[in-house]
């Protein structure tokens, strides 16, 4: 296990990418260790990616481009604007309800924060709000799209530990909102101070207006749970309804996507799930390795010896994954510490919905801690604002995500409510 973990930091502090890094490490244990034949690391990592849950990925990350392409998000924003624009601080309220929309339709952080930040940072600037407290919101906000469903990172969390996806989905829910509310309660207070003047007066007919030009759009998820819901599809099959929807939407009814734009969507959405399904699959040979060697186990066996007690373990735990998440990137955290957690889980009784969705609010905690934050780092080039000025504001926009992570710690109903009702057994 020292070679394993020696080999694997060195890689990864070289700046090697993470995928061959992963392979690299695992390679070099076999050779050392001379555990199995060299001749089944290919048939490991061709194991490890045929999987058809593993299909969505693509699928859902092309439906989040063509959605994007279509032009939707000023639609999107347009509607939270009729419902929260008017109160005290509203653009600040708008930034994070949109991310929360689009968040549904994308099921990526990054696209979540590109698309809302490219409009509304500037329009927060002209407004008089601070570009790293803007900055700040836009990171954690976007961050929702993490865990609110559609999310790629559940499907990757399903077929990483056997779970269900469509309760991944649905265990979301709950917890996307009640992040995504404590983010704007706390937009709020820190608008107080602000001495901006509030905008018109609210409109029932604006928002009547806004809900008609966003409706079509705000289908997506709709489509997505519902289908998922009613068993009409797979989260799979889901996927590739959303892409068909997208493509109806953004060439016959919004005319906003060419049919010569397609090539290039479609080569930049194979790269992308090209990237992911290399990790997954030299993942399979590193996971193989921790199996052979019993890591999982002992590594439970260790925890329990400090404590037997529920809570205290699921503290720890958390706490290594927040720590995790400063350092690591959100795929690599699933496919190196989730199957070392999963005896830890098992052990303790704790149902793995709970547990794949208590991880995807680390996870978007993870993605706005410096040094690594992903969401953070391209909220920041949008903003063009140094890292180092959105401490101040990122750490309390954090911390009442640590909240929202502790209520769902600690109130389970808040995550298998909605799946067990919808999905029961």
């Amino acid at each position: 296990m020292l070679i394993l973990t020696i080999a694997l930091l060195f890689f990864i502090s070289i700046n090697i990418p993470l995928a061959i890094s992963i392979g690299l490490s695992s390679l070099i244990y076999i050779l050392l260790t001379q555990t199995i034949p060299l001749t089944l690391i290919a048939q490991r990592m061709v194991a490890g990616v045929d999987s058809f849950p593993l299909l969505a990925i693509p699928f859902f990350l092309f439906a989040g481009s063509l959605m994007a392409e279509a032009k939707i998000t000023p639609r999107i924003m347009q509607l939270a604007n009729s419902f929260v624009g008017k109160i005290k601080g509203g653009l600040a309220m708008v930034m994070v309800s949109s991310c929360m929309l689009f968040g549904a339709i994308s099921g990526s952080g990054v696209a979540d924060v590109v698309a809302i930040g490219s409009i509304l940072l500037p329009a927060m600037k002209k407004s008089g709000y601070k570009p790293e407290f803007s900055v700040s919101l836009l990171g954690c906000s976007g961050a929702l799209a993490t865990i609110i469903p559609p999310s790629v990172v559940m499907v990757i969390l399903g077929v990483t530990t056997g779970t269900s996806i469509g309760k991944l989905f649905l265990g979301g829910i709950i917890p996307g909102i009640i992040t995504g509310f404590s983010l704007m309660i706390l937009a709020y207070f820190f608008s107080i101070k602000r001495e901006d003047k509030q905008e018109k007066v609210f409109s029932l007919r604006k928002i009547l207006y806004a809900f008609k030009d966003a409706f079509l759009s705000l289908m997506m998820p709709l489509i997505i749970i519902g289908g998922i819901l009613t068993g009409v599809f797979t989260p799979t099959e889901a996927a590739i309804a959303a892409v068909a929807y997208a493509l109806f939407l953004g060439i016959f009814i919004y005319r906003t996507i060419k049919i010569k734009q397609l090539p290039g969507m479609i080569l930049s959405t194979v790269e992308t799930s090209a990237t992911i399904l290399f990790i997954i699959a030299s993942a399979s040979i590193f996971g193989w390795v921790l199996a052979a060697e019993q890591i999982p186990q002992h590594f439970a066996n260790g925890l329990f010896s400090l404590t037997n007690n529920y809570f205290l373990v699921i503290f720890l735990i958390n706490i290594m994954l927040l720590v995790l998440g400063m350092f690591m990137e959100t795929i690599a955290i699933i496919i190196i510490v989730v199957p070392v957690l999963m005896p830890v889980i098992t052990s303790l009784g704790m149902d793995p919905v709970h547990f794949g969705v208590m991880l995807a609010v680390n996870l978007a905690i993870g993605a706005n801690t410096p040094p690594v934050g992903v969401d953070l780092l391209a909220a920041c080039r949008i903003g063009g604002v140094n890292l180092e000025g959105t401490l101040k504001y990122v750490a309390s926009f954090v911390g009442v995500m640590v909240i929202a992570l502790i209520l769902i710690v600690l109130f389970p109903s808040l995550v298998l409510f909605v799946p067990n009702y919808f999905i029961p057994g």
